[in-house]
């Protein structure tokens, strides 16, 4: 147990009676960093007979399956990854027989099935269509895992229902699951499955012994010596060894770089001259620098003293750097591009002239609502940059919004993004409460749901409610949650008990984008960016509630004032005994 994940192979294909065999085959297996990020995958396509040109569908779906896998984002997870590339290749082998021959008979045209197992971390992922399979094998069985994409019409004929390239969508079915070492897998081709079981599977192992390879080619030539007239192909994988659940993320570099000394003006450090502190917290230290070579200032971050023996806070904190590296937006702070070799751990980051939002909000106490439109609308272009990565920010504050002279804000500080596709097959896959500032976070951290694009949007708004009102929308009593029934506690205060010169409708805007319950919240950051430009019919009807709903103390205080006046004026009247 622990290490690295290690996965062994074995595969084998063959045309059989056939002339051509229309299989295709491959697996790949990267080392470094792309081994903890994107795992081991095995892809399997089997062409139509129907069909010329279906060994060329098969072919360009395995190849380019393998090779664009590995060149997606590493912050996507293994489905999005996959399916985007499937999609892509399904595309393509459509057009090209809409291009041929084919065209008015797709039986002859691009079309192949496909099935692919990825193993990561501790989990396997199954994406599949067509009537290939893959098994698990048990001591007396094969556990199919996939289903056939097949439609019987009769006793001797039977159709593929679902197929790449057989139209310009797919649906592809996908599954994940937790794997043991020990446990043996096998993709296999109908000419093969259809005249092998577990025993024949058990014993080519035991015969083969640590050559899957070799057992593999016995399978299928035991499959074609029983009479299988269609391609056989057949692939073997045995899972020996997993990382240990809490293993450090593929960013965790402390065990290879070697901690930084106390950062002091005027010192040398990796080509850098420090100029002066910019900012100290108990996480990390922040220091003004010029880079030797270029002669540009820039923001160099080290992790505290405190946190040198906090292996977790270290592989974290290489983690700004990196999701810096992937995005490519105005609005987030960019690394500070070099290519040099590094001996210490810190993070270079470009160095903005400006102040933070907290500065900001300290010199503008009543700021226009123009003016906050503004930096809203930047700070959601920013977080959307992240969402379309399958990064979820988590720490959106006044301190981690950086303003240029310019105007231009920046997000900054991402050493608690979380990134669903590192996260994946860890032990704690959600996205959960990050350590930091806690009173911008979103209620459904706190009672234990997870984070999503929608936890951004409520950090979001909070600032857009600070920034109008120097107060926070519920004061701390978010931090306060335990479960989701204190979420109906939860008491916001109105926009107009604080800034009542501000227009009826921008409350309804933030109300909703602060609703306790994330699913209630605007659809999209641009929505609400847009809903904080000009008030939609739904704003409008809010406005029209009664006052019992929009104000309710001072609708008992009304009620209560005229039931006092009514029983004086009974009073009265029974008095003078009228």
């Amino acid at each position: 147990m622990g290490g690295r994940l290690a996965v062994s192979v074995g595969q084998h294909s063959e045309a059989g009676r056939k002339a051509v065999n229309q299989d295709f085959h491959g697996v790949v297996q990267p080392g470094g960093q792309q081994l903890a990020s994107k795992g081991i995958a095995l892809a399997l396509a089997d062409g139509i007979s129907s069909s010329a040109v279906s060994q060329v569908a098969s072919a360009a779906a395995v190849r380019t399956f393998l090779e664009d896998y590995y060149c997606t984002a590493e912050a996507w997870t293994v489905r999005r990854a996959a399916q985007r590339v499937l999609a892509a290749v399904n595309a393509w082998l459509h057009a090209q027989t809409r291009r041929s021959d084919a065209r008015f008979d797709l039986d002859r045209g691009y079309v192949c099935t496909f099935s692919a197992l990825i193993f990561k971390a501790r989990e396997a992922h199954m994406l599949h269509v067509g009537d290939a399979r893959i098994f698990r094998l048990h001591p007396q069985q094969l556990e199919q895992l996939t289903d056939d994409h097949r439609v019987q019409v009769s006793s001797a004929e039977s159709y593929l229902s679902r197929a790449l390239g057989a139209g310009p969508a797919i649906e592809i079915d996908y599954r994940s699951w937790e794997v043991e070492p020990g446990e043996i897998y096998l993709l296999a081709t109908d000419g093969a499955y259809a005249y092998l079981d577990a025993a024949d599977v058990r014993q080519a192992l035991a015969a083969h012994g640590d050559d899957l390879d070799g057992a593999a080619r016995h399978l299928v030539a035991m499959a074609l010596e029983r009479g299988s007239p269609d391609n056989a192909t057949l692939q073997i994988a045995r899972v020996d060894n997993l990382p240990d659940p809490d293993a450090p993320g593929v960013l965790a570099q402390g065990g290879r770089l070697a901690l930084p000394p106390p950062l002091a003006p005027r010192m040398q450090f990796e080509g850098y001259t420090i100029v002066r502190q910019l900012h100290a917290s108990a996480r990390s230290h922040v220091h003004l620098a010029v880079d030797d070579l270029t002669g540009q200032y820039v923001a160099l971050k080290t992790p505290a003293v405190d946190r040198h023996e906090d292996v977790a806070h270290l592989d974290g904190f290489l983690l700004e750097e990196w999701v810096a590296r992937r995005i490519d937006n105005q609005h987030v702070l960019r690394p500070h591009a070099v290519d040099r070799p590094r001996r210490h751990l810190y993070v270079a980051m470009e160095y903005v002239e400006g102040q933070t939002l907290a500065q900001w909000m300290i010199d503008h106490r009543q700021p226009g609502l123009d003016a906050v439109r503004a930096i809203v609308a930047q700070l959601a272009a920013g977080l959307r940059a992240f969402h379309r990565r399958e990064m979820l920010h988590q720490d959106l504050r006044p301190e981690n919004v950086i303003i240029d002279r310019a105007g231009t804000a920046r997000i900054m500080d991402f050493a608690t993004v979380h990134v669903a596709g590192l996260a994946e097959g860890t032990r704690s896959p959600l996205a959960t409460l990050p350590v930091g500032t806690l009173q911008y976070a979103a209620p459904e951290y706190f009672v234990g749901e997870g984070g999503t694009a929608a936890s951004d949007l409520f950090s979001l708004a909070v600032l857009a409610y600070q920034m109008l009102t120097g107060h926070l929308p519920y004061g701390l009593q978010v931090t306060q949650l335990r479960s989701r029934a204190d979420l109906r506690r939860l008491r916001y205060v109105p926009l107009r008990e604080r800034r009542p010169d501000l227009p009826p409708w921008v409350d309804t805007v933030l109300r909703k984008a602060l609703h306790p319950d994330a699913a209630r919240r605007h659809e999209a950051l641009s929505e609400f960016v847009e809903a904080l430009r000009a008030p939609g019919p739904h704003a409008v009807q809010r406005l029209a509630r009664p006052l019992i709903e929009r104000n309710p103390l001072r609708f008992w205080q009304a009620l209560s004032l005229a039931l006092a006046v009514l029983v004086a004026v009974l009073a009265g009247l029974r008095v003078t005994g009228v």
